[in-house]
């Protein structure tokens, strides 16, 4: 696990809006790089002790880039404010990013250089070295939990997007051929790799028409939903649409004599099937036909186990 602190005003709307994006792992609101040891709140609002509310936020970085983490973060600030967000003003409601791995400092400031090209002003983040980081008392911890209408100077509209906010680049990384060798059945790793095709009717899910999401075998990134299955008749799994058209490319394909079009995941860049346009009218006129070797089905039941409870509104 790794850690930063994020400083954003108020660190009770903060807290909330970061612990609800997924591969953060915990979160605890503080007082940071002041000119005291462990201060209380009335002395950091009171006693210009120097401290930034801010909140350590853990996470884990197979899930969550720090790069992605940061963009969420400034969806919830002004960045351009100096020692204000909202209604709350003074140096303790300054922006700010604390950083503990001296390896984060270049990831960060290009984050905020790329930032900095969105705006006129000039960004008043400030980023520096963690210099103490002190919790802050225990009613001030999910505060917003404990206090569903209490004061937050985020837009609580944040929190549903937070739920959404999932870092797919990071958490679903193609693996290299060695690596799937040894973890996918040699029918699985000879149609993702190799362009094999499996048996029509002899296969996992032609006729599965379960609740749930069929994922890329390689990768588990979400490609289909069984709301958009149906029953073709090939043999094989058929789908009017991928989740979104981004997740797949598609390729010409000149083998065994004819003219096909291939269909391939773009991040694990794996062989699935092909695309027909013998579809019912109604769902589109697509077809997508795919192998069940290139697919692992999650059942609605168990999606928010595996993380993907963000897809949840998509099955129907």
């Amino acid at each position: 696990m790794k850690k930063i602190n994020l400083a954003g005003g108020c660190f009770w709307g903060a807290e909330k809006y970061l612990a609800l994006i997924p591969g953060v792992v915990s979160t605890e609101v503080g007082y940071a790089n002041g000119q005291t040891e462990n201060p209380g709140y009335e002395d950091v609002c009171h006693n210009n002790t120097g401290h930034a509310e801010t909140v350590q936020v853990e996470y884990d970085p197979e899930k969550l880039s720090l790069t992605f983490l940061l963009e969420r973060f400034y969806e919830i600030v002004d960045p351009t404010a100096l020692n204000r967000q909202g209604s709350d003003a003074g140096t303790q409601y300054r922006t700010g990013i604390y950083f503990t791995d001296s390896a984060d400092e270049e990831i960060i400031l290009g984050s905020i250089a790329l930032l900095q090209e969105s705006y006129k002003k000039k960004i008043m983040i400030e980023v520096k070295p963690l210099d103490g980081f002190f919790p802050a008392e225990e009613y001030h911890q999910k505060y917003l939990d404990k206090n569903p209408g209490g004061y937050c100077h985020v837009d609580s509209a944040k929190f549903a997007s937070a739920r959404q906010a999932v870092d797919e680049a990071t958490l679903f990384r193609p693996a290299d051929k060695d690596e799937l060798r040894s973890s996918l059945t040699m029918l699985q790793f000879e149609v993702t790799q190799n362009g094999a095709t499996e048996a029509p009717y002899l296969n996992e899910y032609y006729d599965k028409f379960e609740q749930g999401i069929y994922v890329d075998v390689t990768t588990g990134e979400p490609l289909f939903v069984s709301t958009d299955k149906f029953e073709s008749g090939c043999g094989w799994p058929s789908f009017s649409r991928p989740l979104s058209d981004s997740l797949i490319s598609e390729l010409p394909d000149h083998s065994h004599g004819r003219e096909r079009v291939e269909v391939r995941s773009v991040r694990g860049d794996a062989h699935l099937g092909h695309v027909f346009e013998d579809g019912p009218e109604e769902l589109g006129g697509l077809r997508y036909c795919i192998n069940s070797a290139a697919l692992r089905f999650i059942p609605k039941a168990e999606m928010a186990d595996a993380g993907y409870e963000y897809l949840l509104s998509l099955v129907m």
